[in-house]
C-alpha cells in the first residue's frame, strides 16, 4: 500500500497534479481479529491509526458488530462501516444500525448507492439512513476506473449542505481525529434525486 502512495504521488507530481495521496484500507471483518494492533494501525484511514474503516458484508448481519465497534471504541479507534445500504439486512431494517451507531460506529454510504447506480433496494435504504441521520460520510467506493464510475460530486451536490457535510466536512474532521462538525438541518427530501425515501 504504501509503495502504491508513494509511486501514486510521484506520477501526480510528474505530471503537475496537486493532489494529497494519503494511506488507508478497508478491512474485512473476518481479518480483523487476525490483525495484531500494529498491523491493524498500518490500515487506518489517511495514515490515521485511530480511524478504521470496516467494509460491511454484503450477505448476512455480521455478528457481535455492537461489541466489535465497543472493543475498537475502547481502544480509541473510531470505526466507519462502509456500505451498509448495499447488504439485504440493513434494507429490510435500516433502523437496526441505530444501535451500532450509539456504540460509536459511524456510517459511509457509497455515492453510487444514494443516486441510483447501484440498485433501487440500495438507493432506498441509502435515502432511509440519511433521514434517520444514521449516515456520516460519502464516498466514491471507486476502486479502480474499470470497477464504477466515482460519481462523488454529484451525489454529494444533489444532498445539498447534508451532501458537504458528509463528502467534505466529516471526513476532514476524521483525518484530523476533531469532533464532527455540526450535522445540517434536513433538507427537502423532495429534493434528494427527486424522490422520496420511502417510494421506489
Amino acid at each position: 500500500m504504501h509503495t502504491a502512495v508513494a509511486a501514486l504521488t510521484g506520477a501526480a507530481r510528474e505530471a503537475a497534479i496537486e493532489i494529497e495521496v494519503l494511506p488507508g484500507g478497508e478491512v474485512d471483518l473476518g481479518r480483523l481479529v487476525s490483525l495484531s494492533p500494529e498491523e491493524r494501525a498500518g490500515f487506518g484511514l489517511g495514515g490515521n491509526p485511530h480511524l478504521l474503516l470496516l467494509e460491511f458484508p454484503y450477505v448476512g448481519w455480521p455478528m457481535g458488530l455492537a461489541d466489535i465497534v465497543f472493543r475498537l471504541r475502547s481502544a480509541g479507534i473510531v470505526t466507519l462501516l462502509a456500505h451498509p445500504e448495499r447488504n439485504p439486512e440493513v434494507q429490510a431494517e435500516p433502523e437496526r444500525l441505530r444501535e451500532v451507531v450509539r456504540g460509536g460506529a459511524l456510517v459511509q454510504l457509497t455515492a453510487g448507492s444514494v443516486d441510483g447506480r447501484m440498485g433501487a433496494r440500495s438507493k432506498k435504504c441509502a435515502l432511509r439512513l440519511l433521514e434517520l441521520e444514521l449516515a456520516h460520510v460519502l464516498a466514491s467506493d471507486a476502486h479502480a476506473p474499470s470497477v464504477r464510475a466515482a460519481g462523488l460530486a454529484a451525489a454529494a451536490d444533489a444532498l445539498g449542505s447534508l451532501g458537504r457535510w458528509m463528502a467534505s466536512d466529516v471526513p476532514a474532521a476524521l483525518l484530523e481525529g476533531s469532533e464532527l462538525p455540526p450535522r445540517p438541518g434536513r433538507a427537502s427530501r423532495r429534493g434528494w434525486f427527486g424522490r422520496r425515501p420511502g417510494r421506489r
